[in-house]
C-alpha cells in the first residue's frame, strides 16, 4: 500500500526536475518509504521525458494554472499522506521526513514548511517578496482567518489524504496556496509549521509578483465578505446616520452639504451591507461552509416578505413629504432642505430594499 504521494506541478523545468526527483527517490530509499511521485505537467520542453526516466507518473492537466495542476494531480494520488512542492529545486525535498513527522505522530492534519522561520539562502527570495509582499499577505490571511501561520505562500507542504478530501478546493491559479490554508481553517484542521531552507532557483521564474499577489489578496477578501462588504457597510451606514443626526440637531442652511454627505454615506453603507449578506450566502452555498454570525442573525429577522414590506414602508415615508413639498404645501417637518434630503434618503433605501428582497428570494429559494 502506498504511504506517500508526492505531487509536483511542472512547466518547463527540465533543468531542475531531475535533481528534485532524485532527492525524493533517495528519501524513499533511505527511510524505507513506499511512495509514488506524480508530476502534473504542462511543459513544452523535455520535463516530462526526464520525469518518466526517474520513475515518476506524468499526468497532463486539461487546463492551465498552478492550482489546477495540483488539483489534477491529487486525483491520481493513492498515498495516505500527500506531499506538494515545486520543481525548481528551491525547496529541499530531503526535508520531507521533517514535514511528515507531525502527521505520523497525529499532531497535525497539514504541515507547512516555513521559509521565514527557517533559512532563506542569498538570492533565493527577492527583497520585495521577503519583507513586504509575503509578510503583508500572510498578515491579511491571519487577520481574516486566524490561521496563525508565518509563511502563507510556502509551496512545500504535507497533509493527510483524508484532510485533503475535506477541503473544497476550487481555484486554478497561484491563489491555491491561500485557498488551501483557508479551507483547512474552515474545516477545523490542525496546521503546523516546520522551519525549512529555501534555495535560489535555476532558470526563469513562472511567477508574476503583482498579478499573483493581487490574486491572493482578491481571493482572501472575496472569501471573507464579512470583512470586504458587511463590516465596512455597517461602519459607513452608522457614520452617515451620525453625520445626519448631528447636522440636524445643529442645523442651519449652510450645513446642507454636510447633510448630503451623511446621506450618501448612509446609502452606500446600506448597499455594502446588503452585498455582504448576499455574498456570504452565495459563498456558503458554493463552498459548503457556514455563514458568518452577522448574516445568520440578519436571516433570523429578515426574509424576502419582511424585506419587501419594510422597503415599501420606507418608500412610502420618504415619498409623502416629497409630494407635499412639490405641491407647495407646508409639511409638518417645516419643508426645509434637510427634510427633503431625509425623505429622499428614506425613499432610496426603500427602493433598494424592495429589489434586494427579490434578490434574496432568488439566492435563498424562499
Amino acid at each position: 500500500m502506498t504511504e506517500i504521494s508526492v505531487i509536483i506541478p511542472t512547466k518547463n523545468e527540465e533543468k531542475t526536475i531531475g535533481i528534485c526527483l532524485e532527492k525524493i527517490q533517495n528519501v524513499f530509499k533511505e527511510n524505507k518509504i513506499d511512495g509514488e511521485i506524480i508530476v502534473s505537467d504542462s511543459s513544452t520542453d523535455q520535463t516530462p521525458v526526464i520525469a518518466r526516466s526517474y520513475g515518476a507518473k506524468v499526468v497532463t492537466p486539461d487546463k492551465v494554472g498552478y492550482g489546477y495542476a495540483y488539483r489534477y494531480g491529487f486525483k491520481h494520488a493513492s498515498g495516505d499522506y500527500i506531499i506538494i512542492g515545486d520543481a525548481d529545486n528551491t525547496y529541499d525535498f530531503y526535508d520531507i521526513p521533517r514535514l511528515l513527522e507531525p502527521l505520523r505522530k497525529g499532531e497535525a492534519d497539514m504541515v507547512m514548511g516555513s521559509r521565514l522561520k527557517g533559512t532563506i539562502k542569498k538570492g533565493a527570495m527577492p527583497w520585495l517578496h521577503r519583507y513586504i509582499g509575503n509578510p503583508f499577505l500572510t498578515f491579511v490571511l491571519n487577520c481574516l482567518y486566524r490561521a496563525g501561520v508565518s509563511d502563507s505562500h510556502s509551496g512545500f507542504r504535507a497533509l493527510r489524504k483524508d484532510a485533503l478530501e475535506k477541503m473544497n478546493l476550487r481555484t486554478v491559479g497561484m491563489e491555491f496556496a491561500s485557498e488551501m490554508i483557508v479551507e483547512a481553517v474552515r474545516k477545523d484542521l490542525r496546521i503546523r509549521e516546520v522551519p525549512i531552507t529555501y534555495h535560489p532557483r535555476r532558470g526563469e521564474s513562472n511567477l508574476s509578483s503583482f498579478s499573483d499577489g493581487w490574486r491572493h489578496l482578491k481571493f482572501m477578501l472575496i472569501s471573507s465578505p464579512e470583512y470586504l462588504f458587511t463590516l465596512p457597510g455597517i461602519t459607513l451606514f452608522l457614520s452617515g446616520l451620525s453625520v445626519m443626526l448631528l447636522t440636524w440637531l445643529t442645523g442651519s442652511p449652510e450645513n446642507t452639504l454636510t447633510f448630503i454627505t451623511g446621506s450618501l454615506l448612509t446609502i452606500v453603507g446600506y448597499q455594502l451591507f446588503a452585498l455582504g449578506i448576499f455574498a456570504d450566502i452565495h459563498a456558503a452555498q458554493q463552498r459548503d461552509h457556514e455563514i458568518n454570525r452577522i448574516t445568520e442573525r440578519v436571516l433570523k429577522i429578515i426574509n424576502p416578505k419582511r424585506s419587501a414590506a419594510a422597503g415599501t414602508g420606507f418608500l412610502t415615508l420618504g415619498t409623502m413629504p416629497i409630494i407635499e413639498i412639490l405641491d407647495g404645501q407646508i409639511p409638518w417637518y417645516g419643508g426645509s432642505s434637510l427634510t427633503t434630503i431625509v425623505a429622499l434618503t428614506a425613499a432610496l433605501i426603500g427602493i433598494q430594499t424592495i429589489f434586494y428582497s427579490f434578490f434574496l428570494a432568488i439566492i435563498t429559494g424562499e
